[in-house]
């Protein structure tokens, strides 16, 4: 999987860490809903970025992965066709795009697994297997030859964990880039002044936007502060996943080593192979953070939200009035919902009184 992007977005929210359970980890990091529920959202305050993002951008994920995967030279449209689509090229619209979700259950796994254990970074290697295989079905079917993900499991071993040095190395960079925030004033000069490319997010809060304190960064410098972070992660991580993308989506009984890869590459391909893949998943970027932070978020925090508070009402009806099976009931939860809104509202109302009175009393003063 390609470094976290979208976390990037967090910033200095990051500081405040709040205990998610592991359906709240599994739908991704949203806003809470607490209109008028409260704490009856604690186990569902998050939309399903995480998940709902496979589908919209998994397309992109795979065009990315060809193209780092290609080993010649694209010199027109119709070469640029066939790497990307194969042996669908030729196809009607409809199925080349079909033909780009290949690997779409590995990566729903490794997302799941990834959200519900907090995986980020170098730890990522601990599913490494299901991004080999992912990658694997996107570039290189043909390895499988007709076995399941258990046969090939079985088969392979710890064969699936090849590329994990390079993983690791690729995740590292990507992750300073994104975190280098918190360092001390002194330390981040430093860094920044040597690789400045590392420190993307940092570098444009406090030298374009001259905040001493990135928590008073408003929406918009936290969102271009956000891309700078996200696209310097790209750019320094790009050679090293060009690198695992090949070492992972070789034939099975036919590995190659990483640094092997790279000597050929520079030998065959030159510089500009080390970037391959790498513009589609920059522009990808700004629509990421849109998607999860607009779009998903408000929407699934609703359905979820709703759900998983709906749920909660229930469980504590039931241990509260365990004799009064009514309340239990979706119907008595609904009034309970009902109830909790017009109390909502009421104390809403008496607080906008209390502070027009308060206003008046001072003005008379």
């Amino acid at each position: 999987m390609a470094p976290a992007v979208v976390e990037v977005a967090a910033g200095s929210a990051a500081k405040e860490f709040k205990k998610e359970s592991a359906m709240a980890r599994l739908l991704g990091s949203g806003r809470p809903l607490k209109l008028f529920l409260g704490n009856y959202l604690a186990d569902g305050d998050a939309g399903c970025a995480g998940i709902s993002e496979l589908f919209v951008f998994h397309p992109v994920d795979t065009i990315t992965k060809r193209l780092m995967s290609n080993q010649g030279k694209v010199n027109s449209t119709s070469q640029l066709n066939a790497v990307i689509f194969k042996e669908h090229a030729s196809s009607s619209i409809g199925t080349k795009f079909t033909s780009l979700f290949p690997g779409l259950g590995y990566a729903a796994g490794y997302k799941i697994l990834q959200r519900i254990y907090n995986l980020i970074g170098i730890g990522e290697i601990i599913l490494l297997p299901l991004d080999v295989l992912k990658i694997k079905r996107q570039t290189n079917p043909e390895a499988f030859r007709g076995r399941g993900v258990f046969r090939i499991i079985a088969d392979e071993g710890m064969g699936l964990y090849r590329g994990a040095s390079w993983t690791a190395a690729r995740n590292a960079p990507g992750s300073f880039a994104v975190r280098l925030a918190s360092l001390s004033s002194f330390l981040r000069f430093a860094l920044l002044t040597f690789v400045q490319l590392f420190g993307g997010s940092a570098f444009a809060k406090e030298y374009i936007y001259k905040l001493q304190d990135y928590n008073r960064a408003t929406w918009t410098q936290n969102f271009v502060a956000s891309i700078a972070g996200a696209t310097a992660s790209l750019v320094v991580s790009a050679p090293l996943d060009v690198i695992k993308t090949r070492i992972q989506n070789r034939n099975f009984e036919n590995p190659e080593g990483g640094f092997r890869i790279l000597s050929n590459m520079v030998r065959h391909e030159g510089f500009s192979s080390f970037f391959k893949g790498l513009t589609p998943k920059l522009l990808m970027t700004g629509p990421k953070l849109i998607f999860s932070f607009w779009l998903l978020d408000p929407l699934f925090a609703v359905v979820v939200g709703g759900y998983a508070a709906a749920t909660r009402i229930k469980r504590e009806q039931i241990e509260k009035h365990p004799e009064r099976k009514e309340l239990a009931t979706w119907q008595g939860i609904w009034d309970r919902t009902l109830h909790l809104s017009k109390a909502y509202g009421e104390r809403h109302n008496y607080l906008s009184s209390q502070a027009k009175t308060n206003g008046v009393k001072d003005q008379e003063k």
